[in-house]
């Protein structure tokens, strides 16, 4: 689809939303805009699409052109024109500009074409989280670049300890080592303070009992704990889990750990190259509870061949644990992941039914909505959603997908995250883990020299 406007339009802003919502149509739609200083109109044939300046200017006349296409060709969509954003981070900063949530709501419903239950849901989110977001502090991302197995569906960094990668695994580990003593230094140096550590991957519980306990004996003898309100560790495959290493995570005071499921059907774990048996889940999941963990499980909607019937199965299994927090996800189809080149789906699923499902068991269960997100590759067009018990929001998971603090990343894939107003600076690392070892020494001293300036910059009173 090419759109055609007698006004000047900048194309790269309907990128992602026409590849969402019209990939195969090849129409050119000639969008005739009539604007003023007090209101937008839009018109394509006979179709006028037209409303008063509202807030924002230019973001409402680029979402209006969405809502154009959207109402010429009859699609109504539960989240309208919102694809690939963060539906609260988008309302938040509308209150931060000054407007009531009576406005924000027509807002979304008369410019964005939100449906009510959707804003209604965003605004429960951000009820949900008022107390959770700290600006004072920042978070601290390690990530491994390593797992047991490639899952089909995954785009992250994850690489086999095979062939080349073996060869030089104990230098990348040792170079994650000495990264993570490199930022902990500079935290120090400006004297900022630690409020979550969250170690992610790949899959860091494929660390052995000795990298493990080198890793978290590390964080811990160069964090300052008395600040750290969160300590996440991602052990989401089973299958790399045992007491022993539960132990390890408790001794240097991880509270929360993911234990990911997926699916309850193991055919369709076996297509997605996670292998675990329901006796392995449960054994690992009542090691963990009994050990005092804030356990989070992970479940993906929209698997290869999966019926309406086999998650709704998943959803009714969920019911069986007392996790704390459970994400549910809706399947992107990732550029770079095997899943987005085959063609194994069931098509006929009903997601309404799904996620009608999973609501009703969040709110019969106490399971309370504290964040939301929405990929531009979902294979449907339902929400990534986090749900937790009363007072177990993730700190770190909601400042991710607000952004409102820096994050200080070390590892394969990394980026650090610094935040100024509006403005957001990332300094990536390499993904692929022997690129990362080789430019390691390059890139940590300009990571640290940028991260200064930074500061310089932004915060000169606490330096």
């Amino acid at each position: 689809m090419e759109i055609i406007s007698n006004k000047e339009i900048d194309n790269k802003r309907f990128i992602e939303f026409i590849y969402t919502n019209f990939k195969d149509n090849t129409d050119k739609v000639y969008i005739d805009e009539k604007s003023t200083k007090d209101s937008i109109s839009l018109k394509t044939g006979e179709l006028e699409f037209k409303l008063p300046i509202l807030f924002d200017y230019d973001r409402q006349r680029y979402a209006m052109y969405k809502a154009l296409l959207l109402k010429k060709y009859n699609k109504k969509l539960n989240w309208g024109v919102l694809v690939g954003v963060r539906p609260t981070k988008l309302v938040n900063k509308m209150l931060e500009e000054g407007h009531s949530e009576e406005k924000i709501r027509n807002i979304l419903s008369l410019v964005y074409l939100v449906k009510k239950e959707k804003i209604d849901l965003v605004f429960d989110i951000i009820k949900n989280d008022r107390g959770y977001i700290d600006k004072s502090t920042i978070s601290l991302y390690v990530g491994l670049a390593f797992c047991p197995t490639k899952c089909t569906y995954c785009s992250f960094p994850a690489y086999l300890k095979k062939g080349k990668y073996e060869k030089k695994y104990d230098e990348y580990f040792l170079t994650i080592i000495d990264e993570v003593k490199e930022m902990t230094s500079l935290i120090k140096e400006l004297r900022l303070k630690v409020g979550e550590i969250y170690i992610g991957g790949g899959t860091p519980s494929f660390l052995n009992y000795s990298e493990l306990e080198t890793l978290l004996s590390t964080l811990h003898n160069n964090v300052d704990f008395s600040t750290i309100k969160e300590f996440t560790f991602e052990a989401g495959r089973i299958d790399t889990l045992d007491e022993k290493k539960l132990d390890i995570l408790k001794k240097y005071c991880v509270d929360r750990i993911s234990i990911n499921p997926q699916s309850f059907k193991e055919e369709t774990l076996k297509k997605v190259n996670r292998y675990h048996s329901q006796e392995k889940l449960d054994e690992i999941y009542n090691l963990a509870y009994n050990k005092g963990f804030c356990i989070n499980m992970d479940y993906i909607m929209g698997l290869p061949n999966e019926s309406t019937e086999d998650m709704l199965n998943t959803i009714e299994k969920m019911k069986s644990y007392k996790a704390q927090n459970i994400t549910i996800h809706s399947l992107a189809l990732k550029k770079t992941s095997y899943l987005s080149k085959s063609k194994f789906f069931s098509e006929n699923v009903d997601m309404d039914r799904v996620y009608k499902n999973i609501y009703s068991f969040a709110k019969e269960y106490n399971y309370l909505p504290y964040y939301i997100y929405r990929q531009k590759q979902s294979y449907r067009e339902e929400e990534n959603i986090g749900f937790c018990k009363k007072g177990y929001q993730s700190r770190y998971n909601i400042d991710i997908i607000e952004e409102n603090k820096n994050i200080f990343s070390v590892g394969a894939g990394s980026y650090t995250k610094l935040i100024d107003k509006n403005n957001i600076t990332r300094i990536t690392a390499p993904k692929d883990p022997l690129v990362y070892v080789i430019e390691y020494r390059e890139r940590i001293k300009k990571k640290k020299e940028e991260i200064k300036k930074f500061y310089e910059k932004n915060f000169t009173s606490s330096i």
